[in-house]
């Protein structure tokens, strides 16, 4: 199928509804009810704000979701340039979202400790919490594993957008840039976790790639050519539009 304008401005926005999904998620819920290193407080910020946190658990898994319908809507716009990096890029959003889904169980995990009940009852609150903790870390350092294919399906993605004529190359190579990016910091996390937080400040400009071209598809499209004549009216030749 040839790409139209359309299915460029549905792609760029299904990709940047993950903006009102992911931050909230990622960002907002972990700085506003996690405290780092207290079981404690923390079980107290979320039982008093429990819908808060499960609204973080559901954004989670919507924006697996949304994800999924990302790599989908790409595949229809760029399949037409290389169909095995956009089967490779569809599979690389695939394993990713799986991930995102079990990921999301840690945070239930929690819950359910931070919450207690009968069958519970066996540990005591600090030891209940103290696990629940532990859940919420696993569930941090799942994100920091994911963050490998949110890089890995970027390369095929990049890639496409370089050779797709209708979508400007700089794009392409910030996307790869990107990808090595998220790549970067995954393994800053799980090798050298107190480098992080300096590593992310330091690829910050280049993280941008995604919002770019999820904005230049939004609005403005996809280049096509556009037919014409030449001087004898006779044979019908392309151009840029």
């Amino acid at each position: 199928m040839p790409p139209t304008d359309k299915a460029a401005r549905v792609a760029g926005a299904v990709y940047l509804s993950m903006a009102l999904t992911a931050p909230f998620s990622l960002i907002y819920i972990p700085s506003k009810l996690i405290v780092r290193g207290n079981a404690t407080t923390t079980a107290n910020n979320i039982l008093t704000h429990e819908t808060l946190f499960r609204l973080g658990i559901v954004a989670d898994l919507f924006s697996a979701v949304i994800f999924i319908c990302v790599g989908v809507a790409l595949y229809r716009l760029l399949s037409s340039v290389n169909r095995m990096w956009a089967r490779l890029m569809v599979a690389s959003v695939l394993v990713s979202a799986a991930v995102g889904f079990v990921n999301a169980f840690h945070n239930v995990a929690a819950l359910i400790l931070f919450r207690g009940g009968d069958f519970l009852a066996v540990f005591e609150k600090p030891q209940r919490d103290a696990l629940a903790m532990l859940f919420l870390r696993l569930h941090g350092q799942g994100i920091f594993m994911n963050e490998i294919f949110w890089g890995i399906w970027l390369f095929p993605f990049g890639l496409l957008v370089m050779k797709s004529g209708f979508l400007p190359r700089i794009l392409g190579v910030w996307l790869i840039l990107n990808c090595f990016a998220y790549l970067a910091l995954s393994l800053t996390a799980l090798l050298f976790p107190p480098y992080y937080d300096a590593a992310f400040r330091f690829s910050m400009p280049v993280l941008f790639g995604e919002l770019a071209i999820t904005l230049w598809l939004l609005l403005k499209g996809v280049k096509l050519p556009t037919a014409q004549t030449d001087s004898s009216g006779q044979t019908p030749i392309h151009a840029p539009s």
